[in-house]
């Protein structure tokens, strides 16, 4: 099969790899339809994170229609449209059972490395190099799908597959963030960050009943898709005073709730230890602008949740305001598995709209030019969507 594969920093290519196959009774094999990029890619792109090797398949946010099924898979059945989550999880660990699925004992294929990297190890994720758990990625015409019956939801006939794909993680990540950041009715919400994530964050807190939702960002064109597409207000950085426009805005006191959807600058240099090899740690650091802002802005006894992507240390992080602010600080890798019927039959309803996040639309054929749009922010893009059959 045809395969968007990793070749180097910044260089990706089509290639022919083999078809996946069961390898046991709970898989099942799911034809692509759309697959998404996604900001947690561009680190792997970049060759910013450790064991990422010439021939791995990018991608992790995918719609596809079942092709196979292993004969103990029993929600699922030839022909039906699904969408996956990213994150990969058994369902039955005590993790997946308190609904923690992206901290999952038993799905990730390298526990030993990402324990010595986080402490403990992780779930498995799409797209992601094996030695850090990862399984093959979804940039592809055919992806396995482990614990299929977990894992992968089918789509409502209302719900186009533009719509769906986003259910795979974006729009989980964005639920999450308004959830467990504690959204609820009447408070201020200030969101950094306009990309994909960052605007289904504002629809959740919208969702959740927040009295005013403002997300902040420096790119006028995903500013004036956030207005237009989710009524919240926005700010741009290069031109205002952040913490003191969400001080007006709030009363006096700051946002009740800050969520952090950027993720991490790169510190440069080259890793400096095998802690910094395993977690992709490089000279200083990577640098949490944005977490630092909101941490700063959020009002005393807030909460700041972090749903941006990091994979090593941070310096420069501001835990005194964290302490003395009284500050609730939490984050995780989305658990798409908690969320994602939820939110289908919010998109089925209409209430919950994605499809004009994908900006661009390419045949997975020009997969390297996708990425290289989307890495880039270039002509708008906030999120590119490919199609195998072209």
């Amino acid at each position: 099969m045809r395969a968007l594969c990793w070749e180097g920093v910044d260089s990706l290519a089509v290639r022919q790899v083999p078809d996946p196959e069961l390898r046991n009774a709970h898989d099942m094999i799911v034809r692509v339809r759309r697959s998404a990029t996604c900001g947690a890619d561009l680190p792997l792109l970049g060759g910013r994170l450790p064991f990422v090797a010439a021939g791995d398949v990018l991608g992790h946010e995918f719609v596809g229609e079942v092709a196979e099924v292993g004969p103990e898979v029993r929600r699922h059945r030839v022909g039906d449209r699904v969408v996956v989550s990213a994150a990969v999880a058994c369902g039955s660990c005590w993790y997946c059972r308190q609904g923690l699925h992206s901290c999952c004992d038993n799905s990730g294929t390298a526990p030993a490395v990402t324990e010595s990297a986080w402490g403990q190890p992780t779930a498995g994720c799409y797209g992601q190099p094996g030695a850090l758990g990862g399984f093959a990625g979804s940039h592809a015409e055919y992806v396995r799908v482990p614990y299929a019956d977990v894992g992968a939801f089918t789509v409502p006939d209302p719900v186009s597959d533009d719509r769906a794909v986003f259910a795979s993680d974006a729009a989980p990540a964005g639920w999450m963030g308004a959830e467990l950041g504690e959204v609820g009715p009447g408070d201020v919400v200030a969101v950094w960050g306009a990309g994909a994530v960052g605007q289904l964050t504002a629809q959740a807190a919208t969702l959740l009943g927040a009295d005013r939702v403002i997300v902040i960002d420096r790119h006028p064109e995903r500013l004036e898709m956030t207005e237009r597409h989710t009524g919240a207000e926005t700010l741009n950085y290069e031109l205002t005073d952040v913490p003191a426009e969400l001080r007006e805005r709030s009363g006096g006191r700051g946002p009740d709730v800050c969520v952090e959807a950027v993720g991490t600058a790169d510190g440069g240099g080259a890793p400096a230890s095998l802690a910094g090899r395993l977690t992709g740690h490089r000279g200083d650091g990577e640098d949490p602008l944005a977490v630092r802002e909101a941490v700063h802005a959020c009002r005393k006894g807030g909460t700041v949740f972090v749903s941006g992507t990091f994979t090593g240390f941070v310096h420069t992080f501001p835990l005194g305001a964290v302490m003395n602010k009284g500050l609730t600080l939490r984050s995780a890798r989305q658990h798409g598995q908690r969320w994602i019927p939820m939110l289908l039959d919010r998109m089925a309803r209409d209430e919950l709209r994605t499809e004009h996040l994908a900006t661009h639309r390419f045949p997975l054929e020009q997969g390297p030019a996708g990425y290289a749009l989307f890495r880039d922010r270039a002509d708008g893009c906030v999120r590119t969507v490919f199609t195998p059959e072209g």
